[in-house]
């Protein structure tokens, strides 16, 4: 199973509708989405998926959860075509009221190793620094009050 880093950036769509998203996946325990995936020849349903706010702070990992879907082609916020893959949320944050795992964290030790301020959503996250991002995102979100 692979892991791949999809990206938000709220400077080119509001998100109008996250407080409401987190609160469905609080409350049902999943919530799903589609996102642009630009690996889509190697994306599989299964495969672990982050969720990277970027643009202006704060920026950092907001979400998780794993691909959902085969990839489709659909069109993004701004009416482009894009290939895009339904992701299962099962972790949600709101960067604007909640703590999230930072860019400090992410350039740092063995996460260093990938390239966090991405251009497309949907890249692929490299195996030692995937295995890296799980523990370290398991142990933020447990020390991290909602």
């Amino acid at each position: 199973m692979k892991t791949f880093l999809f990206a938000w950036n709220a400077e080119k769509w509001k998100w109008p509708t996250l407080k409401d998203d987190i609160l469905e996946l609080r409350q049902t325990g999943i919530f799903v989405e589609d996102w642009s995936c630009a690996s889509h020849k190697s994306v599989k349903i299964g495969d672990a998926a982050f969720l990277i706010k970027l643009g202006k702070e704060p920026r950092g990992i907001i979400g998780s959860g794993f691909v959902s879907s085969e990839p489709f082609e659909g069109t993004n916020h701004s009416g482009k075509h894009r290939i895009r893959v339904m992701i299962n949320f099962e972790t949600l944050r709101d960067p604007f009221t909640e703590r999230i795992l930072d860019m400090e964290t992410l350039n740092s030790g063995i996460l260093s190793k990938q390239h966090w301020s991405t251009q497309s959503s949907g890249i692929s996250i490299k195996n030692d620094v995937a295995d890296e991002l799980k523990q370290v995102w398991k142990e933020f979100l447990r020390t991290s009050a909602r």
